[in-house]
Order: C-alpha cells, then sequence, then structure tokens
C-alpha cells in the first residue's frame, strides 16, 4: 500500500478528537452583568495629599500603637490560620504538577503453588520484583490548565492572607484608639464625679440652714449618682476593650500600655489615591481575580475532558521461579492506550455546567469585591469632611456650655435663681465633653478606616 492510502488512517486520531471535541457544550462567555468600570472621580474630588505607606499606623506617633499592631501581625489566630492555607495551596500546586510527571511504582510480586503433574506432584515459586511507568501524554493541555490554576490559587491565597493582615492592623489601630477614648471619658466622668460631689456638699449645708429647699438637694444627689454611676460602667467598657485588644494580638486576656494621651495622638495626613488605582491597591479585588482566573482554566479543563487521554505504561523486571538461586528471566512490557469518550450519561456535560457557574460565581464576586471596596472609600472620604465639621460644631457648643455653668453658678451665688439652673449646665456640659471625645474617636478611627478602604498601602506582586 502505498503512503498516501495510507494517511487517511493517520488523520483518524485528529479527526476523532474534532468530532468528540465538538460534542463539548459551547464555551460561555462570562455574564456582562458580571463587567465593572472604574468611576473617573470620587464624589468629592480628590482623596488627599498623602501617599499611603505600608506602615500607616506609624503616622499616628505612638510607639504603643506601632507595637500592638506589629504584634498582632505577628501573632494573631487569623493570620496564622490565612498562611496555613497558603502552605497548603502551595501544596496544591505540587499535586497539579506531579500530574505532569510520570508515576513511577516498584512493585513485587510472589506465588507459590502445588499442582498435579505429569510426573506426580508439582510445586512451583516464583518471585518478580519489576518497576511499573504510567504516564498521561498532556495532548490537549489540560493537565497544564489544572497547575496553572493551581498557581493562580496560590496567589489568591497570598492575596487572601494580606486581606487578614490589613484587617488584623486597622482592628488593631481603632481599638486601641477605642481604648484611649474610653479612658478620657472615665477621667471626664471622674472629674464631673467630684465637682458634683462638692456642690452636693454645699447644697446639704444651704439646705440645712434652709436657704434651700429639699427639692434643690435631691437633685444635687441625683445628679451626683447619675455621674458615678457611669464609672463602673466605663471601667468594665475598659476592661472588656483591653481583653479584646489582647486576643487581636494572640494573647491572654490582661491589662494594656497605654502610649500618648488620647487628646494628643497625632493624626496623619489624609491618604491620596485614584479611583484607577484602587483595583491595584486592594489585595481582596486581586484575590477576586485571581480566583476568577482560575475557575476560567477549570472550565477549559473541564471541556479538554471530551477529547481523548492516552495514556503509556512501561514496566520492567526479574522473575525467579523455584529458587532464587536459578538464573532469573527479564520482562518487559511497553503499552498505550487512547481513552475517548463516547457515552457518559451526561457526566461531562454536568461538569463543564458545574464549571461555567463556578467561574460565572467568581465573576459576580469580583464585581461585588470592586464595589464593596469603592463603597468604602466613599464613605470614609466622607466621614473625613462630616466628623471635622461635626467636631468643630460640638468645640464651640461647649465652650459656649462652659461660659453658660460660669453664668449661673454666679447667679445662683447672688441668690439670683435656684440651684436647679446651675445644675442644668452641668449636665449639659458633661453630655457635651462626653460627645467631643466620641466624636474625635470617631473621627480618628473613620481616618483608619480610609487607609484600610485604599489598601494600606499594599501592593501587587511583580509576578
Amino acid at each position: 500500500m502505498s503512503p498516501h492510502a495510507r494517511t487517511p488512517w493517520a488523520l483518524c486520531p485528529l479527526l476523532l478528537a474534532l468530532a468528540l471535541s465538538a460534542c463539548a457544550p459551547a464555551r460561555q462567555a462570562i455574564p456582562p452583568e458580571a463587567g465593572f468600570e472604574a468611576p473617573d472621580a470620587w464624589r468629592d474630588g480628590p482623596a488627599g495629599q498623602a501617599a499611603v505607606q505600608a506602615q500607616w499606623w506609624e503616622g499616628f506617633d505612638d510607639p504603643q500603637l506601632s507595637r500592638l499592631v506589629e504584634t498582632a501581625l505577628a501573632s494573631n489566630t487569623d493570620i496564622l490560620t490565612a498562611v496555613a492555607r497558603v502552605d497548603e495551596a502551595r501544596e496544591q500546586i505540587r499535586m497539579a504538577r506531579s500530574s505532569l510527571l510520570p508515576w513511577i511504582d516498584a512493585v513485587v510480586g510472589g506465588q507459590r503453588t502445588r499442582d498435579l503433574g505429569t510426573t506426580g506432584i508439582e510445586r512451583t515459586t516464583a518471585f518478580q520484583p519489576e518497576l511499573q511507568v504510567s504516564y498521561e501524554v498532556d495532548v490537549w493541555g489540560r493537565l497544564g490548565r489544572l497547575r496553572d490554576a493551581a498557581e493562580l490559587g496560590y496567589q489568591a491565597s497570598e492575596a487572601d492572607r494580606d486581606t487578614v493582615r490589613l484587617a488584623v492592623a486597622s482592628t488593631t489601630a481603632r481599638a486601641y484608639i477605642s481604648l484611649q477614648s474610653l479612658d478620657r471619658q472615665l477621667q471626664v466622668t471622674r472629674q464631673t464625679t467630684e465637682s458634683r460631689l462638692e456642690a452636693l456638699r454645699i447644697a446639704g449645708d444651704r439646705a440645712s440652714l434652709g436657704y434651700t429647699s429639699q427639692l434643690e438637694l435631691t437633685q444635687a444627689q441625683s445628679e451626683y449618682e447619675a455621674a458615678a454611676q457611669l464609672i463602673p460602667e466605663l471601667q468594665q467598657a475598659i476592661r472588656q476593650q483591653e481583653n479584646a485588644l489582647r486576643l487581636l494580638t494572640g494573647e491572654q486576656p490582661g491589662p494594656i500600655t497605654r502610649g500618648r494621651h488620647f487628646d494628643v495622638i497625632a493624626s496623619p495626613a489624609k491618604p491620596l489615591a485614584l479611583p484607577s488605582e484602587l483595583l491595584r491597591r486592594r489585595p481582596d479585588i486581586r484575590q477576586a481575580e485571581l480566583l476568577l482566573a482560575a475557575s476560567d482554566l477549570n472550565l477549559d479543563a473541564e471541556r479538554d475532558r471530551f477529547l481523548p487521554q492516552v495514556q503509556l505504561s512501561a514496566s520492567i523486571g526479574q522473575l525467579f521461579v523455584n529458587s532464587l538461586d536459578y538464573d532469573s528471566v527479564r520482562v518487559w512490557g511497553l503499552g498505550g492506550s487512547v481513552l475517548a469518550p463516547l457515552f457518559s450519561g451526561g457526566r461531562l456535560e454536568a461538569g463543564v455546567g458545574i464549571a461555567t457557574a463556578q467561574r460565572d460565581q467568581a465573576a459576580y464576586r469580583y464585581r461585588a469585591a470592586a464595589l464593596n471596596a469603592f463603597s468604602e472609600v466613599e464613605n470614609a472620604l466622607s466621614g473625613i469632611e462630616q466628623f471635622a465639621s461635626q467636631a468643630e460644631r460640638v468645640r464651640a457648643r461647649r465652650e459656649i456650655l462652659a461660659r453658660s455653668l460660669a453664668i449661673a453658678q454666679d447667679r445662683y451665688r447672688g441668690g439670683y435663681s435656684s440651684y436647679l439652673e446651675e445644675l442644668d449646665a452641668q449636665r449639659n456640659l458633661f453630655n457635651t465633653e462626653l460627645a467631643v471625645i466620641q466624636i474625635e474617636e470617631n473621627r480618628i478611627n473613620n481616618l483608619i478606616s480610609l487607609y484600610q478602604a485604599l489598601g494600606g498601602g499594599w501592593q501587587m506582586d511583580a509576578d
């Protein structure tokens, strides 16, 4: 037979592959609803003036805050768990790569038989050690795609670890600021309680002399008790906040050393970032992007299952019969097979459908991560201006109420008004002083949230 006559038979494997690939479900595109485009600008204009640094918490100029954050980054259990997930993903790469290499097994077989032969009872002892090699030829690149998907999953686990690190650092910083705020509230409450105790003593003396009524005395007693009962409440809140900070740093419950006083904690500059840069500055968005790419490769690998799989095998060994003293016989074998799926009861089609749905889910998660990122930045940027305005107003009110209290005290001591006016002025001033502290706490924590929303100085790996 001429070579031209044999050509059609040589094309049979290719034609079979084309026929089987035509049976595979059509590859579905990513849903258009999963698309996302970054806005051109922030709603309230430029984000800020300073670049986001990786150690952004040092901008608060509090060594104790920096120490707590660094301890949390080294010992927090959520971070350690994320690191273990990275190790797991690294081993998944090794497993995926191993499928591209031959599989070598050492096999030892033995057999002893007793049978009736032509010369009587015959006993046979056989012993056969050998090496077996099997290898799947990655003709269509399916195994390579699974390996690439595993590598993308590994990079995604690293981005997830960085996301957890950023969240832990931000949560630790906010918890420390809240603890300092509680300390300051407790200090103001104690000062107010001491002031009201002195006022109560004066009211008691005046009531005993008949200068004031029992109503004014009971009002003074009530205001004192109202301030005094806040002290144990704040002390319990401080204890819980300390324990929460110790938990974040991976330590047993206990006290927390303070650094700079709440009133003098530095406020770093508002960070600068462009909307177009945010998609590359957030590790959670990077993780979602990598998982989407990995799921896309898994989809292609599922579609490759419709194509023939080529398996090669080989074995070589020695056969010893009846006695190890006899000369052994070398045995070997070579083989190959092509597995072409013809009917699977819809199993292969379902696998492609599952992979497609998983890819679409990853695409929607990417869009959700991007939308959430821009929403967090917009909220934090808006909070910068709103909290600053709120703080300015409440400080102005505190100054007015301080003057009002001084006037009420003078009027009461001059006999022009009752003690109730002074008590009312004390109450309003005390509540406003607590509000000043809480608004300042909210302002600083909002700034921390902005640093977190902008990625906290995270940089995507060049690879």
